[in-house]
């Protein structure tokens, strides 16, 4: 049987345990082969014959609770966080309105409090009814059912009270603000998987539109995605390369930094390869097209990026967890303990229903539900109060089981443009000035580094670019020339000092006067400022540190002496820095990679954990899971040291959310009752709202936080 591939975007997942469900759905729907559900990705890849139609498909995840769409991630995004923006808007000011008249006013009527309660519960709760019918067709269950029972037991034990058949305290605001707060925390998480979509839609907008291509002698444009292998194309000056191709005409220099990672502008002539989406410098080229549509450089960086995404293990929040094993557990126990009350102990059945309520509402997930949200919110604040932006509580949990950080080297471990670090002059001669004045009229990357050296300098009286050598110019009646061994003939002396420089990793420009070489000029991309002390704090913490670059290997050994790294990795391109990563995981590290370029994005996508620069390209902010708005790589240390204590604090509030429940739901249950001490309704109300308290506490002691001294 021929078989065929379908990916679906699926919306409404908020755990792991999700996409475990959903897979389970596909897999029963006749015809699919295989399932498999990302719910970092939010992607549903289903095997299937050749007669099952994708709108089986989604009907068959829509019949689980959930939503499925074949349109833009992005979009699907964007449509889920404003269905429970929607939710919480109804909510919020419902249950903070409950709670403050119950908590603060007396005789207010509980038909109000009913009233007020009522649309929290089933028109903003709608999606836990929902979903827990789901579930139990299913035969699962997860933490949305706890959601609806527990909030249901209280809302409608309330509702019972307050129409007069039992007697009782009222749980309107405990329903309510449960309900509130679990939006706020699906409203966060959807809000931060819609960076996915953009980051690669960032990563496709750097394609050019349109293209000015030569036919029939003439030039005309046409839409990017028309273009075909062998058609000639014109780039002008400042200009992004349409598609890559091959230079048939033309000299130029090509800034190739978005996807070699090369700080310098690469120079292009006849012959020569050019990638689409790089950006052209003063010069005009005619290319012709050799690679298009889904086969360019661009598109495969995009690929890698998804493929990265795709690969990551499954979330699985600690919360789940617990709930998975808690939840059945807990019905059981409310069901079995009223049972016996009832049909053992003979009770009242007013009596069973307050056991089974209280059990009920004293298991009711508040504590859970607030458990991560309320640590994510003062860790992700305290972070931003220094700079560091942690997008939610997958880069949490990332961040605690680092053993390694790599580091892209330019833009990141280095400023990212050239600077002059060197001038030896060979005669009495003012070296820098004169190759100043020589460069003036140049716009040369190297040339703007000379010139922002020397600071003001005179024009000359006459000026030539010769590409691929470097410039000729005329000042005081003598001819300066500035470039390669090609454009001036070096002494024995001026060599020797450039290869000493040019093992240093650098860059050297010779200057001559009259034909004769009066001295040299070294330019290198060099180290930001802490690059060092960051490097070397990581490694007193025990992380394995490496470092990776598009760069030639000789600067490379160079940037990495200087900065204290001895695992280095050169000349490696954006697939293949993706693949290092990939290595590095299957020999068991977890992987924090540091970058700051499109294409440092794959790496970004594919390590455990993504650290972008601030500095940097969206692209590269919208991959990483911790962005450092600072620039500064010391907050690479603080950012690893505020993600672990987050999720300490995490951890914590799920332990003492989850012990409260453990010792309160066996008095709720009645197992004191011979000693006099029932567990009722409001107590039970009580003990839940005290766990919750101590949860938020816990959570507030974070803001003593402060960044280390590195």
């Amino acid at each position: 049987m021929y078989m065929k591939k379908t990916t679906l975007r699926v919306g409404g997942m908020h755990c792991a345990s999700c996409a475990v469900n959903i897979e389970k759905v596909l897999k029963k729907t006749p015809g699919v082969a295989s399932a498999s559900v990302n719910f970092a990705t939010q992607k549903a890849t289903i095997e299937h014959a050749e007669h099952v139609h994708a709108h089986e498909l989604m009907a068959a995840v829509g019949n689980a609770g959930y939503s499925a769409f074949e349109q833009g991630v992005a979009h699907m995004h964007v449509e889920e966080s404003t269905d429970v923006r929607n939710d919480l808007l109804v909510a919020a000011p419902l249950a903070l309105a409950v709670f403050a008249l119950s908590m603060f006013m007396e005789g207010v009527p509980p038909i109000l409090l009913f009233l007020l309660a009522l649309p929290v519960q089933f028109w903003a709760g709608r999606r836990f009814y929902v979903r827990t019918w789901a579930a139990l067709k299913r035969g699962s269950a997860d933490m949305d059912v706890l959601v609806a029972i527990g909030t249901s037991a209280a809302f409608f034990y309330s509702a019972a009270v307050t129409f007069g058949l039992l007697e009782g305290s009222l749980y309107y605001d405990g329903a309510a603000v449960i309900i509130a707060f679990i939006l706020l925390g699906r409203y966060l998480e959807a809000r931060s998987r819609s960076l996915t979509g953009e980051a690669v839609r960032k990563l496709m907008d750097l394609q050019p539109k349109k293209a000015r291509v030569m036919r029939n002698g003439r030039e005309v444009y046409v839409a990017v995605e028309l273009l075909k292998v062998g058609d000639v194309f014109l780039v002008k000056p400042g200009e992004r390369v349409a598609t890559d191709g091959t230079v048939i005409a033309g000299d130029s220099a090509v800034d190739e930094s978005m996807v070699t990672g090369e700080s310098m502008p690469v120079e292009k002539r006849k012959g020569d390869a050019v990638v689409g989406g790089t950006v052209n410098g003063n010069g005009a080229l005619r290319v012709r097209a050799t690679r298009v549509g889904s086969e360019t450089m661009l598109a495969q960086i995009v690929k890698l990026v998804e493929d990265a995404q795709a690969a990551k293990a499954p979330v699985q929040l600690l919360a789940d967890k617990i709930a998975a094993v808690f939840v059945p557990v807990v019905i059981v126990l409310a069901f079995a303990s009223s049972a016996y009350w009832l049909l053992v102990a003979k009770a009242s059945f007013d009596f069973t229903l307050t056991i089974f309520v209280s059990v009920l509402i004293v298991a009711c997930p508040c504590a859970l539900g607030l458990a991560m949200p309320v640590a994510v919110l003062v860790g992700t604040g305290k972070g931003a109060e220094h700079g560091i932006l942690i997008k939610g509580g997958d880069a949490l949990e990332a961040a605690g089981k680092i053993d390694t950080v790599v580091f892209d080297k330019t833009g990141t471990l280095t400023k990212g443009k050239p600077e002059v670090t060197d001038v030896v002059a060979f005669a009495k001669a003012d070296v820098l000035r004169l190759a100043a004045i020589a460069e003036k009229n140049s716009e040369h990357p190297l040339a703007l580094a000379i010139m922002s050296k020397a600071g003001r300098v005179p024009n000359p009286s006459r000026f030539k670019s010769i590409a691929g050598k470097g410039v000729k110019a005329r000042h005081g009646g003598r001819e300066i020339a500035v470039g390669s061994r090609r454009m001036v003939r070096a002494s024995r002396e001026a060599e020797k000092t450039a290869a000493r420089l040019e093992a240093e990793g650098k860059t050297v420009v010779f200057v001559g006067v009259s034909g004769k070489c009066v001295g040299v000029i070294a330019i290198a991309d060099t180290l930001k400022e802490h690059a060092a002390d960051a490097v070397a704090a990581l490694k007193r913490k025990g992380f394995n540190v490496a470092m990776i670059t598009g760069d030639n290997r000789r600067t490379a050994q160079a940037i990495a002496a200087e900065v204290g790294v001895g695992n280095v990795l050169a000349e490696v391109l954006p697939a293949e820095k993706e693949r290092e990563v990939a290595k590095l995981q299957k020999k068991g590290r977890n992987v924090a990679f540091v970058g700051d370029g499109v294409n440092d994005a794959p790496a970004l996508a594919r390590a455990e954990l993504g650290i972008a620069l601030g500095s940097g390209t969206d692209v590269a902010m919208e991959a990483g899971g911790i962005v450092l708005v600072r620039n500064d790589l010391r907050d690479v240390v603080n950012a690893i040291n505020l993600s672990r204590y987050t999720l300490r604090k995490i951890r914590e509030n799920l332990f003492w959310a989850f012990a409260y429940n453990v010792a309160a739901i066996p008095v709720a249950a009645g197992a004191l009752y011979s000693y006099g001490i029932l567990l009722d309704p409001m107590v039970a109300g009580v003990a839940m709202a005290f766990s919750s308290v101590s949860v938020v506490g816990n959570a507030l002691l974070m803001r003593r936080w402060k960044p280390e001294k590195v």
